[in-house]
């Protein structure tokens, strides 16, 4: 798959954000000269990766030219990546598939009214930019205006860095909100030239000095269940445990339930 020169340039930025996090130490390299700049040089990494050093220059720079998948695997284990580091590296590079740009398939009526029969468990319907599509009142309860009545549709990503009461009920608001950023980041590379994405990047990095912190430093995630706290205005502090389902009508679409983890069991399904 053709590469775009937005994508090229990301790969590059990518590369050299994860070269400086490495040191010679780690991968066992000697230390030979004064370092003007952090992590390995770029004649190590392509040492270690069996690589021409000439070669993965025009690569972090971003020259057009078109890598493999040997090559590339052998940079994200030079690079020590993990699994979903190691899928954006390809993504980027253009070994995965991407769907196209553009504005995702509506919600149908019937995924629509899922999280209504999950009350009083909070869930909602997210696209694949984290627009929230549908949600039941247990979900606006804990979320406080998640949903609005702005003309603009609601997005969780923007609440948790751009609405105040995000900080409140996120007992652990950093590590979520880059947690966020990160699954953001692994999805946007999946839509190169979707406008849904570079505004959506824009406006975090416009209005939240902590995204614009955070975005270059090209952390990554993938989206998956887990636990969270989140203080809910009449119970307090909850340890919530969560899961994603992707609809099969429409794989972008992510159903969202949270369930108290202190309880006997999760939702009926």
């Amino acid at each position: 798959m053709p590469t775009q020169p937005a994508q090229r340039r990301q790969l590059g930025e990518f590369l050299r954000s994860r070269r400086e996090f490495l040191t010679p130490d780690e991968v066992g390299l000697p230390r030979t000269g004064r370092r003007r700049t952090p992590g390995l040089r770029r004649e190590e990494l392509a040492l270690l990766a069996g690589i021409s050093a000439t070669w993965y220059t025009y690569l972090e720079q971003g020259r057009e030219i078109r890598a493999s998948e040997q090559v590339l695997n052998a940079l994200a284990v030079a690079l020590r990546l993990d699994r979903h580091e190691r899928d954006h590296l390809l993504c980027l590079a253009g070994h995965a598939p991407a769907p196209e740009a553009g504005e995702s398939e509506p919600l149908t009526a019937e995924a629509g009214a899922v999280p209504l029969l999950l009350q009083p468990n909070p869930a909602y319907v997210i696209g694949g930019n984290y627009d929230v599509l549908s949600h039941n009142q247990a979900a606006d309860e804990l979320f406080p205006r998640l949903i609005t009545e702005e003309e603009r549709p609601p997005k969780f990503v923007r609440w948790v860095f751009l609405e105040p009461a995000a900080r409140d009920v996120l007992v652990d608001w950093e590590p979520e909100a880059r947690g966020l950023l990160g699954r953001l980041r692994a999805l946007a590379a999946r839509h190169p030239g979707d406008p849904r994405y570079s505004r959506l990047i824009e406006e975090l990095n416009e209005g939240s000095p902590q995204a614009r912190d955070w975005w270059p430093r090209y952390e990554v995630q993938a989206r998956q269940s887990g636990r969270k706290r989140l203080r809910h205005p009449r119970q307090g502090v909850i340890e919530y445990a969560y899961t994603a389902f992707h609809l099969a009508e429409q794989p972008e679409h992510t159903l969202v339930v949270y369930f108290d983890s202190g309880k006997a069991s999760a939702p009926a399904g």
